[in-house]
């Protein structure tokens, strides 16, 4: 462990500390959006404040962040080079890598003596040299972590997890939650963000930062802890600001870094007050995040804003979400970035008439019912990071 001090007056004034595993890169962010977040320290004026810095020189994109998702499979491996091909001939200009993917595993080796060795895969050879190829093709870098779906730390510390007839709890795809009412899994999580951040990073997205799907039908049955969250208010409200509160942390706990924070989130949190079961308020998470990600993704809706069949309507179903977006956004404060995740991928599962082909012209559509709302981000996603060719990404101006 690395612990940056300084000595003051006879007294010693500890900013943060920096658990760097020494193979990891230490390069950093200069953010052109916004400004930079200070350490929130209380040291006398006269005294320098101090941010961690890493070196490498990205720079937030001057209209806006559009990006893929990309796993760490195809950061580490061949696909890598067509999917940078991509940004380089089009007008995308960022990458969401998985770091902690959504079994529970880091997609890179650590040192051997990271207490996260045992749950990393060796997916990305080298983070170093991965950073270096993004900043060489002015790539902006995102880290995606996946939070409360968590197979590997479930089964690994069934305390942390959801347990029913004495046994973890998985849903129907045998995926098992951790708690989010624990800090202990707050701070597991934001330690991983962390690292990702010391790795050159310009931005943790937070992924599945919810409770299980249908929660409240679970909340009465299951057996779990739920930590500091015993008294009070009903189980609807105290998911909610568990759920809010971690996001609150992570941000607080990730300021020394100099980096975004942002959150996935389901596209109808923002068209109800609060989605009951799995915790999420859009108002209070975009409170605290610097990005919100909704996922908007047409197949994903059932009959909603008037349109019986969203995916076969991908144009309609993105601009009415927008409209509603922009109000419930409009309404705060300090509103973050809105970035949502659009659809690039065909939903056969729905079956017969009920979905589309989706190709250029149904990605265009949506990107076109952003543009037309005010919202110039997006960040396409598609599980396999096979992407429709010869699509214009170009904002509408």
């Amino acid at each position: 462990m690395f612990v940056l001090m300084l000595c003051i007056f006879g007294f010693v004034v500890a900013p943060f500390s920096v658990q760097a595993e020494e193979t990891e890169s230490n390069k950093a962010r200069d953010h052109q959006h916004k400004e930079v977040t200070k350490t929130k320290l209380d040291l006398p004026d006269q005294v320098a404040r101090f941010e961690y810095d890493t070196g490498y020189s990205f720079i937030y994109p001057e209209d806006g962040v559009r990006g893929i998702y990309v796993t760490g499979n195809s950061a580490g491996g061949q696909r890598f080079t067509s999917l940078l091909e991509l940004i380089n001939s089009t007008d995308l200009n960022a990458m969401v890598i998985d770091i902690k993917d959504d079994h529970g595993y880091l997609t890179y080796r650590p040192d051997n003596d990271s207490p996260f060795f045992d749950i990393s895969k060796n997916f990305i050879g080298s983070t170093e040299q991965l950073m270096e190829t993004l900043e060489e093709n002015e790539v902006y870098p995102i880290a995606r972590i996946v939070v409360f779906k968590d197979t590997v730390l479930a089964e690994k510390k069934p305390e942390l997890s959801f347990k029913e007839n004495g046994k973890i709890w998985k849903n129907n795809r045998g995926e098992a939650f951790v708690n989010p009412f624990l800090k202990e899994v707050w701070d597991y999580n934001i330690a991983i963000a962390e690292k990702a951040a010391k790795i050159g990073f310009k931005e943790i997205q937070f992924d599945y930062v919810r409770f299980p799907e249908g929660f409240e039908r679970r909340d009465e049955i299951l057996d779990y802890d739920t930590g500091d969250y015993k008294e009070g208010e009903d189980n609807i409200k105290k998911r909610v600001e568990a759920v809010t509160d971690f996001v609150a942390y992570a941000r607080e706990q990730l300021s020394p870094y100099n980096i975004d924070v942002s959150v996935d989130i389901f596209g109808y949190a923002a068209t109800i007050t609060e989605a009951p079961g799995i915790g999420q308020n859009f108002s209070k998470i975009s409170e605290n995040v610097d990005v919100i990600s909704s996922m908007i993704y047409p197949s994903h809706w059932t009959p909603y804003f008037g349109i019986s069949k969203p995916d076969l309507h991908p144009y309609e179903l993105t601009k009415e979400y927008a409209k509603v977006e922009n109000e419930v956004l409009g309404a705060l404060d300090d509103p973050p970035v809105s970035r949502p995740w659009i659809q690039d991928f065909t939903a056969s599962w729905l079956g017969s008439g009920n979905y589309k082909s989706y190709g250029k012209e149904e990605v265009e559509a949506q990107i076109r019912a952003l543009n037309e709302q005010g919202i110039d981000e997006f960040l396409l996603w598609n599980a396999t990071n096979r992407y429709t060719q010869d699509v214009n990404y170009k904002p509408v101006n």
